[in-house]
């Protein structure tokens, strides 16, 4: 049976630590349990949204339906003589199965270390970090149709995935839950240390306990703890500008850190945001991190309007002084449904 909150504070439940309700707060620990949820005659007409660790995400607002907690837990291993087979639940946490794996001996997923969140929300945004997506390692990805209530079943070419984009967030946006994902990790392991700082903190030979330990101490030493001042991580993605911006702003600021992609040049967001002179800009609660450019704290009592008018003023500062337009990576959840930076700021 599902665990039931009425006009629940979602402090808890999200990283930013920001006040706000929901009026129904449900557990889920099964797919069956999704189900009941969604079949519930009471909340027929309400909005749902469901949440995992509530990593990359700011609630705008008090949110007026149901959020669904997803409980789902499990992760088995099988193999053959190429690959590991490691078949996860959507609920667990992604940093504990980095680290289970690597303590298992089972390689490649080392560099995604400490990225914040569950399972199922790894394959929506297309995690990466240190030279890996989460797409290198994708098997499949199962969700619920919240359509139809049937489980369907993607491969990994048929999950659409980009640069912190999927399939998840354009043909099915708003109709699936994924409750399971397949990891298809190769014997045959090839050591990718040759990205930023990895390099320079790994001596003799690259293993994968090497990198993970290299990851961690880097992502430690540039990311706040959510547990010591909340904050959803990088709150924007790195944007991709053409080849004749790129040219042009490298002549007028030589320290740009730029790297080449296939659409163009993909530019640091925090090198933009720090050398606009943003660190430490705050509002009320709200505040860019002094160590992290691209990371949005709550530094106490913050409210959701203080990240969006801190957020806002990064994004015009940017915009005006590098011609860049920023897009934020964290997700925006308002009254019913999700929205964007630009929608909330208009009605500030």
């Amino acid at each position: 049976m599902s665990q039931i909150t009425l006009n629940a504070n979602l402090a808890p439940y999200h990283t930013f630590g920001i006040d706000c309700q929901a009026k129904v707060l449900v557990k889920a620990n099964s797919v069956a349990e999704l189900i009941s949820i969604y079949q519930n005659d009471d909340w027929q007409y309400l909005p749902k949204l469901p949440l995992g660790s509530g990593s990359n995400m700011l609630f705008t607002s008090d949110f007026e339906g149901v959020v669904v907690l997803n409980r789902l837990k499990g992760i088995s291993v099988t193999e053959d003589g190429d690959f590991w087979y490691l078949e996860c639940e959507s609920g667990e946490d992604w940093p504990d199965l980095v680290e289970w794996s690597v303590k298992q001996g089972l390689h490649g997923l080392e560099n995604l270390a400490l990225i914040p969140g569950c399972i199922g929300t790894a394959p929506i945004q297309n995690i990466g970090a240190y030279g890996v997506e989460f797409k290198d390692v994708c098997d499949y990805v199962e969700y619920l149709d919240l359509t139809t209530l049937q489980v369907v079943r993607l491969s990994m070419d048929e999950c659409q995935f980009g640069y912190r984009d999927s399939i998840f967030k354009k043909g099915l946006y708003g109709n699936a839950l994924i409750i399971k994902v397949g990891l298809k990790l190769a014997k045959s392991w090839q050591a990718k240390f040759q990205y930023g700082a990895l390099q320079n903190l790994i001596t003799g030979e690259p293993t994968s306990v090497k990198i993970f330990e290299a990851v961690k101490e880097t992502r430690q030493s540039k990311l706040p703890n959510p547990e010591v001042e909340g904050n959803a991580g990088s709150f924007f993605k790195n944007p991709v500008i053409t080849k004749d911006l790129y040219k042009a702003l490298k002549a007028k600021h030589p320290s740009l850190v730029a790297f080449e992609a296939p659409e163009g040049f993909k530019v640091a967001a925090g090198w933009l945001i720090d050398n606009a002179g943003l660190k430490g800009y705050q509002v009320g609660g709200a505040r860019v991190h002094d160590n992290q450019a691209l990371v949005i704290v709550n530094k106490g009592g913050a409210t959701a309007q203080d990240v969006i008018q801190v957020a806002r003023h990064v994004q015009q500062t940017v915009k005006q002084r590098y011609s860049v337009e920023l897009e934020h990576e964290v997700r925006f959840i308002g009254r019913t449904q999700e929205t964007c930076l630009h929608d909330v700021a208009m009605g500030l």
